[in-house]
């Protein structure tokens, strides 16, 4: 998802479209990466001085359940990244920096005929480690 699309989402369920939140989403859609809320939060202070973390953090969340932001827990805290899902696939995300790499693979063709008789409601496969930018030489 771009940053124009995720305004049109927006714009369409009735939300106001202030500054602020354009430049939540410009701070997301900049990477292809996971960032916490206190990344977004040290970002938006720099041009918002005084800003709460109960306004970035609310913004996240309706972020998240509009289907802009995908979320991910990672080293124990909530991590978001703008939504990519033009398609059905999965990610490695690196432990250090949050870069994500798509799996275009899902290992839910094997599951699904190992639990035949069990109703599956959906899934999530992710894989983490180190990209190679990570690791130590």
């Amino acid at each position: 998802m771009n940053k124009q699309e995720a305004i049109s989402i927006l714009q369409k369920q009735g939300f106001k479209m202030t500054k602020r939140r354009e430049d939540m989403l410009t701070f997301f859609a900049k990477e292809d990466k996971y960032h916490t809320a206190k990344d977004l939060y040290k970002y938006m202070e720099l041009n918002y001085p005084g800003i709460s973390f109960d306004t970035v953090y609310r913004n996240l969340n309706l972020y998240h359940d509009l289907g802009i932001l995908e979320s991910t827990d990672l080293n124990a805290e909530k991590h978001f990244r703008m939504n990519c899902g033009s398609h059905h696939h999965h990610h490695f995300i690196c432990n250090t920096c949050g870069k994500t790499k798509k799996i275009n693979m899902c290992p839910m063709d094997d599951v699904e005929q190992l639990l035949s008789k069990y109703k599956i409601d959906g899934h999530k496969f992710e894989v983490y480690g180190l990209c190679p930018t990570c690791q130590p030489v």
